[in-house]
């Protein structure tokens, strides 16, 4: 019987620390994925607000931050509440404690490499998407944002801008803005607020889809739009 007992301790333990683990995890991403669901869902008076919360400095940074240090207060709690807050204890319960931060980890690596990248292009739900025309060209723009998760505010802010038609992001930070060149101003574009805050380059050498580069837009016309 005790036996019965110890086992399910352990695994109630292992999946104490496994949901710590995955909260912990999920905590720096959480404003980029509310960000991006009241985007689809049309909810434009929210997303102003997170829009605010996301442009802070370092805001990202200070959240990976955060999330490490509740994975830590987790551990120390646990260890606390069981009599091991010591050396000794943490080597007792190491696999407690794997459990953890490796969760705490993982779910960062996956919501950074897998999830919010897919998640980027999900556009409002309802609205048809845009189709390329033909006598349409595009360029790629080389933004630096924190994380995935900011690509769709990037989205957003650069299909304001008059002549752009669609906007592809391509993990880590690449953005292929598809427009049409009589209505279309570089200098416009660049001048956008969003760019005071994520610095933008452009090169049209880069092709995200990997076929080359992209359109039949070179550096001469880079140059001569918006002028």
């Amino acid at each position: 019987m005790e036996n019965k007992e110890n086992c399910c301790q352990v695994k109630e333990k292992k999946t104490a620390g496994f949901l710590s683990g995955l909260l912990s995890g999920l905590l720096p991403h959480s404003f980029c994925i509310a960000f991006i669901i009241l985007t689809a869902i049309g909810a434009t008076a929210l997303t102003g607000l997170l829009k605010s919360v996301l442009l802070v400095p370092f805001f990202f940074q200070i959240l990976i931050g955060l999330s490490l240090f509740l994975a830590s207060v987790s551990a120390l709690v646990y260890l606390w509440k069981n009599s091991l807050l010591s050396f000794t204890g943490i080597k007792k319960k190491w696999r407690y404690l794997l459990v953890l931060y490796g969760m705490t980890v993982g779910m960062n690596l996956l919501m950074f490499a897998v999830v919010l990248p897919r998640m980027a292009n999900i556009g409002p739900i309802g609205q048809p998407k845009i189709l390329s025309e033909r006598n349409t060209t595009s360029i790629v723009l080389v933004v630096e944002i924190p994380c995935p998760g900011h690509a769709q505010l990037i989205i957003d802010e650069l299909k304001k801008s008059p002549g752009v038609n669609n906007v592809v992001f391509k993990s880590p930070n690449f953005f292929e803005v598809n427009f049409d060149p009589q209505k279309f101003s570089l200098s416009g574009l660049l001048s956008l607020e969003i760019f005071k805050t994520f610095k933008v380059t452009i090169n049209p050498q880069i092709d995200i889809k990997g076929s080359g580069n992209v359109g039949d837009f070179n550096q001469c016309q880079v140059e001569g739009l918006g002028e």
